[in-house]
């Protein structure tokens, strides 16, 4: 995922696009201090045999000074386009790297982020919410010449392990996932001053509080009332929900609310908690069968958890959507566009979150422009954090 920084995706992917040719210019449109680039030149440089090319090498090549050469690896703007196109040329001819090591003394940068997941690292695999969230994470980050470090926090005693790495001058930043609501983490990256974006709002406890928190999220509240409400419409009146675990994750907390915001009455024993898995939806759908068999719809929190209710009501002879109407939450395609019936369900753009998430952590990192994103940070202005709009997809299982 790598590239030089400064040079984007295009550069970080040369090989595979056939190289443009640039042609030599006179010696009369050349400044005075630049030598004058010709074939010959070019053959003296290209590299040999068992030597690695230098700094040297590619000025030689481009025919312009070493500190200009520096200049356009490092990305700076000043250094006209021309320069800067004949520059990478030879570096790619060359298969010039530039020191990392040296580029850091320079820069003060390490071109690499850490992306922090509170979750066993076989969980989240399976996922395709975070599989999502990743993808939109390295496509903001390759085209920053930036490199993720996945870390997974899975017993208590790995928190002095990651706080040390993290606090060690390896990483410009950290996206934070999957945070419960008793997890140290947010107050350790405050403690060390790190650049942060959270994915989702954190659920913290009460009294607790996080200074310049930023944060991705969708309208967890506003999405769930829209299923709901669709619910409502179509004349169910024992209407369930499965939730994810409210007592620990925020998104839980806003989809539960956003279905009691239209069911005041909602009897308790319609609502049953889960854990976002497959397993937890199909036994949380069980358990309000025995409890309700009256239930004639259910909003599921996501759609993970609605696959294994889907599962259930299919083992019990009710009929979707006939007997029981069934809406997630996600849009994950994989599985909303594949369950039996395809799933309702409310759309976020998932990938989309992942990409505003590393643009606004580049705008902390003090970034003077993050993919439209203004460094604010720079600027002396607070960032502020993001919720994305939902949709309701509507296929047939409501």
């Amino acid at each position: 995922m790598s590239g030089i920084r400064g040079y984007g995706v295009a550069y970080a992917h040369t090989h595979t696009h056939a190289r443009t040719h640039v042609r030599p210019r006179t010696h009369t449109q050349l400044p005075a201090t630049e030598t004058v680039l010709t074939p010959q030149t070019r053959r003296q440089t290209r590299r040999l045999p068992g030597r690695r090319p230098t700094l040297d090498d590619v000025a030689r090549g481009s025919g312009v000074s070493k500190s200009t050469v520096s200049r356009v690896i490092n990305g700076e703007d000043k250094v006209r386009a021309e320069v800067v196109e004949r520059v990478r040329e030879v570096i790619d001819e060359l298969g010039y790297v530039p020191n990392s090591a040296a580029r850091q003394l320079v820069t003060r940068r390490n071109n690499a982020i850490a992306v922090v997941a509170s979750q066993p690292q076989n969980r989240l695999f399976i996922d395709p919410f975070f599989d999502l969230h990743l993808r939109g994470i390295r496509k903001e980050l390759v085209a920053h010449g930036t490199q993720p470090v996945l870390l997974f926090l899975e017993e208590p005693e790995e928190y002095p392990r990651v706080g040390d790495f993290l606090g060690g001058g390896h990483v410009d930043g950290a996206l934070l996932f999957s945070l419960r609501a008793d997890d140290p983490l947010p107050g350790m990256i405050e403690r060390l001053g790190l650049p942060a974006v959270f994915g989702g709002r954190p659920l913290v406890r009460e009294g607790e509080r996080v200074r310049e928190c930023v944060y991705v999220d969708a309208d967890n509240r506003g999405g769930a009332r829209e299923a709901v409400r669709h619910l409502v419409s179509l004349g169910r009146e024992h209407i369930a929900t499965i939730t994810g675990p409210y007592d620990q994750e925020a998104s839980a907390v806003d989809r539960l609310d956003g279905y009691r915001d239209v069911l005041l009455d909602a009897s308790p024993d319609l609502v049953e908690r889960a854990d976002y898995t497959r397993q937890g939806g199909a036994d949380a759908m069980a358990a309000l069968l025995d409890r309700r068999p009256d239930l004639d719809a259910v909003f599921v929190a996501s759609d993970l958890m609605a696959s294994g209710a889907l599962q259930v009501l299919r083992e019990r002879g009710r009929r979707v959507p006939d007997d029981v109407a069934v809406v997630g939450f996600d849009d994950l395609a994989p599985i909303a566009e594949h369950t039996d019936p395809p799933l309702t369900t409310v759309h976020q753009d998932i990938e989309g979150m992942g990409r505003l998430m590393a643009r606004l952590l580049f705008s902390r990192a003090g970034e003077t422009e993050a993919g439209g994103v203004t460094g604010a940070a720079e600027a002396g202005r607070p960032l502020s954090s993001v919720v994305t709009p939902t949709k309701l997809v509507v296929r047939k299982s409501a």
